[in-house]
C-alpha cells in the first residue's frame, strides 16, 4: 500500500520537512488539502509559528518555485520537468519552473577523495596523471572535475554526488502518494492524470542517475553525427566509465552563453545559429532521439563555427508514427489546415471524450489570427504555445513523449535568437518537413507500409476466431464482466473496510465481556486478586478493545 510506503519511519522525517517548507511558503492550505495535517501540525510545532497566510504581493507560482528550489534535488529536477508540461500548465508557471536551478555547495576534497577510490576501483592518483579537486561545474546529482589521464588526454570527470539516490528514491516515493492524494481531494488535476506525470519524471530521473545510461545516450549521438563536420559529440572513455561517473573528453570550446567571446574569436553567430537549430531538427525529425534540454548551458562553440553539446542525461525519443504525427501537425500550422490540426488532436485525445464541433470551431478561429501572417514570419514558441493553450481548454493531454519535444522546440528557438536575433526557426523547420512528406510517397516506402498494412490485417483476421470463441466461452460459462472505473471508489472501499473491522472487533468485545460474566460466576481454576484469572484477562481484553475502538472513531476525523 502507498499509505504504508510513505508512513514508514524513514519517509517520515522527509515528509515533515517537506510540510514545514510548504507552511513557510504559504503553502500550508495546499498540504492541508492534500490530508498531510499531522505532518503539517508537528512541522509547524517545531517551527513554533502559526500556519502563515500567503503574501498577497508574491504570486503562488513565484512560491512554489522559491519552494521547490528549498526542497532540493528531485523538486528541482520535477519542476525542471513540469516546465516541459506546456499543455498543463500556463506561462506564468512556465516561467517560473524555468527559473529553477540547484545551488549546491560541491563536495569538499576530503569526502571526494574516498568517493572517488571507490567507484574507480582505485585512488584518483592512480587512475589519472592530473585531476583537478576544484569543480569547474556543481549541480545537484554529480559535478564535473578536470583531469589527465596517464596517455595525456584531457577528459572531464563527471561524478555523481554520493547518498543522492537514497534521498531521492525516499522523495519519489512521498511524491507518488501526493499525485494520487492530488487526484483524490481536487477532481479538476484528474483529467491531467498527475500520478502519470510523476511515473515518467521517476523514469526520467533515475536515467538521469546513471552516468553510464548518460555515456551510451552520447555514444548514440555520436553514431548520428558521426558524417557531420560542424557538429560534435565528446568521446566516452568506458574504461572508467560507469554508473556513477562518467569520464569524457574535456571540450576546449567557447560556452554558448559568452557572445562576447565567440564575437572576439571571429566566430559567425548567424552560422552557428543555424548549425545547431539544423542539428537538433535533425535529431528529432529525422533520428527520433533529441537532445532534450538544448540551452546555452549545454552547447560550446569551437573552432571554424563547430557546435559542440554536451549533458545528455535529459534525452526524449519519438517514435516512427509519433514523428509522423508531428510532422503532420507542423504541415498542417504551415498550410492553415483546420482539417489536418483537427485529425493531429483528435489522435492526441486517446479514449478522453471530446465535443469535436467545438474544437473544430476553435481551431477554426485560432488558425483565422494567423492567416495573413507569412510563413517566415510565425514565431515557433508562440505558435506552439497557442496550441498548447488549445489543448488546455479542451483537456486534451499532449502524449508524454511530445511534452519534452515541445519545450525543446521552444527552448531551442529562443536560444538561437540569442544567438541570432534575425533567426527564423520555420524557415529552418520546413525544409525538413518537406523531405519527410516527399519520403512517404517514395515507391519503396509506400511499399513497405503496405505489406506491414496487409501483414496487420492478417494477423488480426486469424486472431478474430479465437477471440470469438473465447468471449463466446466466457459468456457461456458466467464469467463475462465488466470494468468500471469509479474515481474514488478505492478509497470508499478502504473506509467501508475500516468500518467493518471496527464492527467485527465490537462483536468481538461485547463477546468478551458476556463470556467473561459467565467465567466470573464458577468458582474454579486459578486465581488472580482472588477473581477467576481468565474472566479478568477477558475483561482486560475487552477494556483495551474498547480503548482501541473508541480511540479508532475519534482519530478517524483527523487522520488519512
Amino acid at each position: 500500500m502507498l499509505k504504508e510506503t510513505l508512513l514508514a519511519m524513514r519517509d517520515l522525517p522527509r515528509l515533515r520537512q517537506i510540510s514545514a517548507v510548504l507552511i513557510r511558503h504559504g503553502l500550508g492550505e495546499f498540504a492541508q488539502r492534500l490530508r498531510l495535517p499531522k505532518a503539517v501540525e508537528r512541522a509547524t510545532e517545531w517551527l513554533k509559528m502559526p500556519l502563515p497566510t500567503p503574501e498577497q504581493h508574491i504570486p503562488t507560482p513565484v512560491r512554489v518555485r522559491q519552494a521547490f528550489e528549498e526542497l532540493g534535488p528531485t523538486f528541482i529536477k520535477l519542476g525542471q520537468i513540469l516546465a516541459t508540461r506546456v499543455d498543463v500548465f500556463t506561462p506564468e508557471w512556465i516561467t517560473e519552473f524555468e527559473k529553477l536551478q540547484s545551488d549546491v555547495p560541491p563536495l569538499a576534497e576530503r569526502d571526494l577523495l574516498p568517493w572517488l577510490a571507490k567507484i574507480l576501483g582505485a585512488p584518483p592518483e592512480a587512475v589519472f596523471a592530473e585531476f583537478d579537486f576544484v569543480p569547474i561545474g556543481s549541480a545537484s546529482i554529480a559535478q564535473v572535475h578536470r583531469a589527465v589521464l596517464t596517455d595525456g588526454t584531457v577528459v572531464a570527470v563527471k561524478v555523481r554526488r554520493p547518498g543522492i539516490e537514497d534521498k531521492i528514491e525516499a522523495d519519489l516515493r512521498i511524491l507518488s502518494h501526493i499525485a494520487y492524494l492530488l487526484a483524490l481531494e481536487f477532481p479538476d488535476t484528474r483529467r491531467y492524470q498527475p500520478s502519470d506525470i510523476i511515473e515518467q519524471f521517476a523514469r526520467s530521473l533515475r536515467r538521469e542517475l546513471d552516468l553510464a545510461a548518460e555515456a551510451r545516450n552520447m555514444d548514440r549521438f555520436a553514431q548520428h553525427f558521426a558524417n557531420d563536420p560542424h557538429v560534435r559529440v565528446p568521446k566516452v572513455h568506458w574504461d572508467y566509465t560507469n554508473p556513477l561517473v562518467n569520464v569524457q573528453d574535456f571540450v576546449e570550446g567557447i560556452p554558448a552563453s559568452r557572445l562576447d567571446l565567440a564575437d572576439a574569436a571571429g566566430l559567425d553567430r548567424k552560422l552557428l545559429a543555424a548549425r545547431g537549430a539544423d542539428a537538433v531538427l535533425k535529431m528529432i525529425l529525422l533520428d527520433g532521439f533529441f537532445h532534450a534540454d538544448p540551452h546555452p548551458g549545454n552547447v560550446f562553440f569551437a573552432a571554424e563555427n563547430r557546435i559542440v553539446f554536451v549533458d545528455f542525461g535529459m534525452v526524449g525519443r519519438l517514435s516512427p508514427a509519433r514523428r509522423d504525427e508531428l510532422v503532420d501537425l507542423l504541415a498542417a500550422l504551415s498550410r492553415r489546415s483546420e482539417k489536418g490540426l483537427l485529425d493531429v488532436l483528435i489522435e492526441w485525445t486517446g479514449s478522453a471524450q471530446v465535443d469535436e464541433d467545438r474544437l473544430a470551431a476553435d481551431i477554426g478561429e485560432f488558425l483565422f489570427q494567423y492567416e495573413h501572417v507569412q510563413v517566415k514570419d510565425l514565431n515557433m514558441a508562440q505558435l506552439i504555445n497557442d496550441v498548447m493553450g488549445l489543448m488546455r481548454d479542451h483537456a486534451i493531454m499532449l502524449p508524454s513523449d511530445l511534452s519534452m519535444l515541445f519545450k525543446a522546440l521552444i527552448t531551442l528557438e529562443g536560444f538561437a535568437r540569442q544567438i541570432d536575433p534575425h533567426f527564423q526557426m520555420v524557415a529552418h523547420l520546413t525544409p525538413f518537413v518537406r523531405q519527410i512528406i516527399l519520403d512517404r510517397y517514395k515507391p519503396a516506402n509506400l511499399l513497405h507500409k503496405g505489406r506491414v498494412s496487409v501483414l496487420e490485417l492478417l494477423g488480426m483476421l486469424g486472431n478474430m476466431p479465437r477471440g470469438i470463441a473465447r468471449f463466446a466461452s466466457e459468456v457461456k460459462r458466467g464469467k463475462f464482466r465488466i470494468d468500471i472505473d469509479v474515481k474514488r471508489l478505492d478509497h470508499f472501499g478502504q473506509q467501508l473496510d475500516k468500518s467493518a473491522n471496527r464492527l467485527t472487533l465490537g462483536i468481538v468485545t461485547g463477546c468478551l465481556i458476556i463470556g467473561s460474566s459467565i467465567v466470573m460466576t464458577v468458582n474454579a481454576g486459578p486465581k488472580l486478586f482472588g477473581l477467576p484469572l481468565f474472566g479478568f484477562l477477558g475483561f482486560m481484553l475487552a477494556l483495551f478493545n474498547s480503548l482501541w475502538i473508541v480511540f479508532s472513531i475519534w482519530r478517524s476525523g483527523k487522520d488519512f
